[in-house]
């Protein structure tokens, strides 16, 4: 009998289906597992792993770099100055400097004086990092560390924050007149 439409076996078939006797030896035989045939596998041999211990070998880290500077930083006001046979700044240059900072109200503490010559490698972002300046003046195109921005002589630059003073230095400013009143119309705004 051949059922085309699906719905059409739930009418030829009936709700329940009976095994006959004969039948179920049939199925009886097939559950029996197969005979199963053991192997033996060949023995592996395995060599002790000899375990060496390796010391923990620390971590190589640059070190935060040091800086010998006058003054203390009280209000992160950075000067950078190129010296090469002096340990900070000539006296001359140090007097008149100070003289320079008393009448913008700041004393020798408020600032830091930070000999570039002695730190030719130093970059401006381990600078920013070390003293995070709000002020910084340069004093002389040898002052200027590696990876600084090109600054505009005698031009202020704000960068968010911080403002940048790019000046002659002070060799450059005891022998004129017109520089020393060039940096203290600078100084002031700054």
């Amino acid at each position: 009998m051949k059922v085309e439409n699906p719905v059409a076996l739930r009418f030829i078939l009936q709700d329940e289906l009976y095994l006959l006797n004969t039948d179920k030896a049939f199925y009886e035989e097939r559950e029996t597992p197969p005979h199963i045939i053991e192997r033996s596998e060949p023995e592996i041999k395995t060599q002790p792993i000899e375990i060496v211990s390796q010391e923990a070998k620390p971590e190589v880290k640059t070190p935060e770099p040091t800086f010998n500077y006058l003054g203390k930083n009280l209000k992160n006001f950075l000067i950078l100055v190129h010296y090469p046979h002096q340990e900070f700044i000539a006296d001359a240059h140090l007097a008149a400097l100070q003289n320079i900072l008393k009448r913008k109200e700041f004393e020798l503490d408020d600032v830091v004086i930070l000999n570039m010559a002695k730190y030719s490698t130093t970059t401006i972002a381990q600078l920013a990092t070390f003293f995070k300046p709000v002020k910084l003046l340069l004093l002389g195109q040898a002052a200027i560390p590696q990876g600084m921005t090109a600054l505009a002589l005698n031009t202020p630059k704000t960068s968010g924050s911080r403002t940048a003073l790019y000046s002659f230095s002070f060799d450059e400013m005891m022998d004129s007149v017109d520089n020393k009143k060039i940096f203290w119309e600078l100084m002031k705004a700054l």
